[in-house]
């Protein structure tokens, strides 16, 4: 599975042209649950075509504009369509549930 590290300078502009279906993954070296997502995730067969990572600790304006409280923080968007934050434990069928989920809501715009 393919992985991108965005950072405030080139999330939405790598969010709005990348094809197919993405996890955008807020984590910070700090959180023990986003290490381990961090060593786990790329890894389970999840329904998306990558894995794009955004370190918290280093992205403040992205971590403001999608309104980032707790990480782990996991975002789904598809042909640049913004389907919104999924909420799940980090197990990969409830991941794969809600990235499901999210790929039939109705699209909204980048945060």
């Amino acid at each position: 599975m393919e992985e991108l590290q965005l950072s405030d300078f080139d999330i939405d502009r790598q969010l709005l042209a990348l094809p197919g279906a993405s996890l955008v993954i807020f984590t910070s070296a700090g959180c023990a649950s986003c290490r381990w997502a961090r060593q786990q995730l790329p890894g389970w067969p999840l329904p998306v075509t990558r894995l794009c990572w955004v370190d918290a600790g280093h992205n403040g304006g992205a971590v403001e504009r999608y309104q980032i409280f707790h990480l782990p923080a996991l975002f789904v968007v598809c042909e640049g369509q913004f389907l919104g934050q999924i909420h799940t434990r980090l197990a990969p069928a409830d991941i794969s549930e809600a990235i499901t989920t999210a790929l039939s809501r109705t699209p909204e715009d980048l945060p």
